[in-house]
């Protein structure tokens, strides 16, 4: 969300750092990938998040299975997303002060680990609902740790110069897995059961750990390891604090995630209690979603630079076609409207991420990012209880319609905040015989008139 010399946005977070003082207004799509290193990582995290997306469809369909409640599954997202909201920033801390890639092969096995475990009770028929919930809860306190490291240690692959583009290429990787994740899951739950699907899952980290395991240490970037002490928690929340740049991206997405992420709620009750089309619906559904994610990922790689008015105006996009897609009458309407949902929502979640990382001293990257992971993911523990309460007691309708207002109300809210702290107004007028709008500051507009 840099703001270059006459932008004409809202104050926000410069994607210009220390290290790379002149970054070029875009780039190559996939020039990251010219790094070993990151082809490694990116080649992993495919078969991985495709094994992850497999694991989330079956573990959401099988909680509805041996429970038939909607809060059942909130309550299931609730406890992997907890650790996140509970320990997050305490995991930033350990991120700054260990080494990535040692951490994060320690981390994926544990995750390879829950999910053999889940397969083995699964297949063997002894599962019961308090094992998916005890296996949501182990992934989500691996992630404390696995989700900083990862997103830090791609600076220690690419460097600062492909920073943006890497980090814009990970949400791509993961919404391509997306498409082919739901998919198979599909396939799997209605030919042979969820516990396969959970067992390719855990078979799947082995993509990554090898991957990481022939990484090349002599290419990676150095940075700077923070040395173990005293207040290192405390040192990390003064340095967001005096950063209001940092802070108003951080907000926007905690209200976006915590009302308007909780899909596995909505999508799950939306096939099997207003269209009545099982399984394979639902996995439409994410499938098409994960089709408008993809696009938005792609070409937020294609950006050079995140400004604020593109995360406030994709959140009100967002929250908008939330609340149009709870009025859709029919089945394939409201499937066509996931793309657009997937597209806006990819939008908010690419340039935060990347807009955080690149504004963030790299010896705070790993609490800042801990801090931002905690309140995006860690927003599931509240608003999936509240979504699956809503939608068992007055309709999913309600319960999507709900989080898509609260998240344009606060995208709206947080932009006029920011255009009244930076003294902007709206100017809506015409350039070249097409209409214009956008911000403009006030000073500006009193020295043409001045003049």
């Amino acid at each position: 969300m840099s703001t270059g010399s006459g932008a004409d946005s809202a104050p926000a977070p410069s994607t210009s750092t220390p290290e790379d003082p002149a970054r070029s207004s875009k780039s190559s799509m996939f020039s990251s990938l010219k790094s070993r290193n990151y082809r490694l990582f990116f080649a992993g995290q495919v078969v991985s998040n495709t094994g992850t997306w497999m694991q989330r469809i079956a573990q959401d369909w099988l909680v509805l299975s041996l429970t038939g409640s909607s809060t059942a599954v909130g309550v299931t997202t609730a406890l992997q997303f907890l650790p996140m909201l509970l320990f997050g920033l305490y995991g930033g801390v350990l991120v700054d002060r260990l080494p990535k890639r040692p951490t994060l092969l320690v981390t994926q096995s544990a995750m390879a680990v829950t999910g053999l475990a889940l397969a083995f009770l699964t297949l063997s028929g002894h599962v019961q609902v308090w094992h998916v919930y005890l296996a949501a809860f182990a992934v989500g306190l691996a992630t404390v740790v696995d989700n900083p490291a990862r997103q830090t240690f791609v600076s220690e692959m690419v460097g600062p110069d492909q920073l943006q583009n890497a980090v814009s290429l990970n949400s791509a990787n993961f919404q391509s897995a997306r498409l082919i994740g739901p998919a198979v899951a599909g396939l799997m739950i209605t030919g042979v059961g969820t516990g396969w699907a959970f067992l390719a899952n855990g078979l799947s980290f082995v993509a990554p750990i090898t991957g990481l395991l022939l990484m090349r240490s002599r290419e990676l970037h150095a940075v700077e390891r923070a040395p173990r002490g005293k207040g290192q928690l405390r040192e990390g929340l003064h340095y967001v604090a005096g950063r209001p740049d940092l802070i108003w991206t951080i907000v926007l997405v905690g209200f976006v995630s915590t009302f308007g992420f909780n899909f596995p709620v909505y999508l799950s009750a939306f096939a099997d209690d207003v269209f009545h089309a099982g399984a394979g619906s639902y996995s439409l559904f994410n499938t098409l979603m994960a089709v408008g994610s993809l696009a938005g990922a792609l070409l937020a790689a294609r950006r050079g630079t995140a400004r604020m008015r593109v995360l406030v105006a994709g959140a009100v996009a967002f929250g908008t076609l939330e609340i149009v897609a709870a009025l859709a009458p029919s089945l394939w309407l409201f499937a066509l409207l996931m793309v657009p949902i997937g597209m806006f929502g990819m939008t908010v979640n690419v340039t935060a991420n990347s807009s955080v990382q690149l504004s963030t001293d790299p010896a705070m990257r790993g609490r800042v990012m801990s801090l931002y992971m905690m309140v995006f993911m860690g927003g599931a523990p509240l608003g999936a209880p509240i979504a699956g309460w809503i939608t068992d007691a007055y309709g999913v309708r309600a319960g999507l319609a709900a989080g898509g207002v609260i998240a344009a109300s606060a995208a709206v809210t947080i932009g006029l905040c920011l255009a009244r702290v930076g003294n902007l107004r709206l100017s809506v007028g015409w350039h070249h015989g097409h209409p214009q709008v956008g911000l403009v500051p006030r000073e500006r507009e009193r020295l043409a008139t001045a003049a």
